[in-house]
Parts: C-alpha cells; structure tokens; sequence
C-alpha cells in the first residue's frame, strides 16, 4: 500500500514509518521539520507539511490508499489543540482526495463506559487522569467526534501509559472497548495500527490496546 504517515516524526509516528517499510508499504513521511527523522529507505519518501492546515496535507496524501497519524498533545495545554485541529484538517483533505482509509492515536481514559476495563482502571485511575490530563482529553475526544461525523473508514487506537521500552509485537485489543492492561510500548500502538489498517472490523471505531 502507499501510507502517508502524519507526525512522522513523533513517539509513535517513527515506529509506524519503520514497521510500514518492513512490511513492504511505500511510506511518505509527512512533518513540519523534516531534518528530525534520520531514517533513509529506498521506499520512504520524506516531505515537509503542516498536519494542522487541510490544503498542506492534501498536498501529501492525494494517490495515498491509506492516512495513519501519530499526532498527539505537545503538553497539557497544548494552544494549536492538535488532535482535533489535525483530525479536521485530515478529513477534509481525503474528502477533497478520495482517501478513505484513516488511523489516530486516542488514549484509553477515552472509554467514559469501562467495557472490557479493569474496575480500578475505570473508577479510579480513569477519573484521576481526566483531572490531571482534561485538556489533552478533551481535545482527543473532540478528534474522535470529528471522525465519528465523518463518511471515513477510521479507526482510533487508545492507549493506556505509553512506554519507550522495546516493542514485543504482541498487544490486547478490544473494539469499542478496553485496554485491558496499565502499560503498552510506543512501537507495540504502532504495530497495532498497521495491523488494524485492512481489517474492516475496525472502521468506524475506537479499539483499545494494551500489552
């Protein structure tokens, strides 16, 4: 497939980018400065383009058959509310191009019911969370609004703690539901999303992952 792979070069989006090329996708790594992913391939093709701005990432994903985005908050009060900002300026530039197929980064605290969540992960870690972290949820909550009101093929994948440890290749999921576990390495979300990219039982859904 050709991937167009947003925030390319962040926590997640650099292990999408190297899992993309070993599977044998064309990846066309899309940031804003492009000098921050050193990785070379005879498939990868780096731009530069602002994932916030829908005109910039038209430009990146016209004759893509699929949109991943690592895009995620700087901070806990990130100004440019980048998921949301991004999640809107995505869908319309594939409206505008005819890509359909769409994967983000949510965040397990998204799941308000608990289902498939352990008890003190929903009534206590989760409302902890939401009190420490209620802006950078409330913007990933405003992007997963974006995309449920969209015609798109999405999928977004929530998290619980991300790790920077070495991935492993196996996670939990649940659709609608989840994560199970506490804990999930970065490069683990990303194998998750690449996995999840043909699978129609995930469109139009929110899939919880975790080790």
């Amino acid at each position: 497939m050709k991937i167009t792979v947003l925030g390319a070069s962040g926590g997640v989006g650099r292990h999408l980018v190297t899992h993309a090329l070993a599977d044998g996708h064309e990846v066309t790594a899309a940031l804003r400065s492009p000098g921050k992913l050193t990785e070379r391939h005879e498939r990868l093709t780096i731009v530069r383009a602002d994932a916030l701005d829908a005109a910039s990432v038209k430009t990146v994903i016209d004759g893509a058959d699929a949109v991943v985005s690592g895009i995620g908050q700087a901070g806990r009060r990130d100004p440019l509310r980048p998921a949301s900002t991004s999640a809107r300026a995505v869908t319309e530039a594939m409206k505008a191009t005819g890509v359909r197929r769409l994967l983000v980064v949510g965040a397990g605290p998204l799941n308000r019911t608990g289902a498939g969540q352990p008890f003190l992960a929903h009534r206590v870690f989760g409302p902890l969370l939401w009190a420490i972290l209620k802006d950078l949820y409330t913007d990933l909550e405003r992007m997963e609004a974006v995309l449920r009101d969209s015609d798109l093929d999405w999928t977004s994948v929530r998290p619980p703690r991300l790790l920077d440890t070495p991935g492993t290749g196996r996670y939990r999921h649940a659709i609608e539901a989840g994560p199970a576990g506490s804990t999930i390495p970065r490069a683990d979300v990303a194998r998750a999303m690449l996995d999840f990219l043909p699978d129609p039982r995930t469109f139009a859904h929110a899939v919880g992952v975790s080790r």
